[in-house]
């Protein structure tokens, strides 16, 4: 079952990842660019991106402000990806 947990993170880290980084190049910005504006590490903005960093929620907020999104539209486009039946508990 952990297992399972894991690649359920690892899923929702990765799609998360992807959407920034398609608003990000959509707006034309270099992850330099972006992080500077979300005061953010590149390298941190850059793991994010590609799925291999697990991130607080108040990076969530830095991402969107540097984004100039909402974090509600990016939950939103997260949920919307993942589908109405994912969830990150083993119960069904």
């Amino acid at each position: 079952m952990q297992d399972t947990a894991k690649n359920k993170t690892a899923h929702l880290v990765k799609t998360f990842g992807e959407i920034i980084e398609n608003h990000r190049k959509s707006q034309g910005k270099t992850i330099y660019k972006i992080s500077a504006e979300a005061c953010l590490p590149k390298a941190t903005w850059r793991e994010i991106e590609r799925g291999l960093k697990n991130f607080r929620f108040a990076n969530l907020w830095k991402i969107a402000e540097g984004l100039d999104i909402p974090p509600a539209t990016l939950i939103e486009e997260l949920s919307k990806e993942l589908g109405p039946d994912f969830t990150l508990s083993d119960f069904d």
